[in-house]
């Protein structure tokens, strides 16, 4: 069964996203985990007593089990078995333990940004934890993203990375759940692939090869951001899939102020391979 870790903090946003990941794995038999952390409510109300923090830890397993609830509710596949886990850590070692412990496949997580900044690239919760995750991949879900079988997945890549079958494995269970097709595309900045880049590109190639994928090439913008939201709009995208690596596009516009993060907002899920 796959094992899937479902962050909430009771939001319509992290609803979206358990609403996406069941459709996603509608077919397919997987123990989702509900999974809550009450750090941040403790901490504000640290200097209160015990009993209060007792009670909010109480009001937030009532909060996941009628979640749970909701989720079963709204469900149809009988091999969907449906768990809740109240966490005393940050939401980051919350969902790192949880991964751990259950050997989890994926998480799928909201972009958690805030209302009315949509165009922010995500909230700081999403962004701690494409940064610290190295265990399993993250699908990040934008808010009120109506689900769209995902026939079409793209993949940018400079080639000047090696991609191993590892890296490239949820890549591949992803287009072997929805029979998608593989987009991948290159910025075109040089004039000619070098010797690396013909390589990468080959072998690239040759382990994407049981798939249906095609390669593109697209002119070189100002801005890397405004290529991907043209390719995914051109090609009706609906997932964009990134490996992040160091200095991988994913790694540096986590480093930029949040004014250079416009442009680059996330209008379909967005799936991040860890290294």
């Amino acid at each position: 069964m796959k094992k899937i870790i479902l962050p909430t903090d009771f939001s319509d946003n992290s609803w979206s996203a358990v609403v996406y990941a069941l459709k996603l794995f509608e077919e397919e038999p997987c123990t989702f985990y509900l999974l809550h952390s009450t750090l941040i409510k403790a901490l504000i109300f640290s200097d209160l007593s015990n009993k209060l923090l007792e009670t909010i830890r109480d009001d937030a397993m009532t909060e996941l089990l009628k979640l749970k609830k909701q989720a079963e509710e709204s469900n149809t596949n009988v091999n969907h078995i449906f768990k809740v886990v109240l966490s005393t850590d940050g939401l980051v070692e919350a969902v790192e333990e949880t991964v751990k412990k259950c050997k989890a496949d994926i998480v799928v997580v909201g972009t958690n940004g805030a209302s009315g900044a949509k165009e922010f690239f995500f909230g700081s919760n999403t962004v701690r934890l494409i940064k610290s995750l190295t265990m399993c991949p993250i699908l990040v879900i934008p808010h009120e993203y109506n689900f769209v079988v995902p026939k079409q997945m793209a993949f940018p890549t400079d080639f000047n990375r090696f991609y191993s079958e590892k890296e490239l494995r949820p890549l591949k269970d992803l287009v072997t759940l929805n029979n998608s097709k593989i987009r991948i595309f290159h910025i075109h900045v040089e004039e000619k692939l070098n010797d690396i880049q013909e390589y990468n590109m080959s072998k690239l190639d040759e382990y994407l090869e049981p798939y249906e994928h095609s390669f593109h090439w697209m002119p070189n913008y100002t801005k890397i951001a405004t290529e991907i939201n043209v390719f995914i709009r051109e090609l009706k995208i609906n997932i964009l899939v990134m490996v992040n690596y160091k200095h991988s596009f994913i790694e540096n516009i986590l480093k930029e102020p949040v004014i250079k993060k416009l442009g680059f907002h996330p209008i379909i899920p967005f799936l991040v391979i860890p290294e």
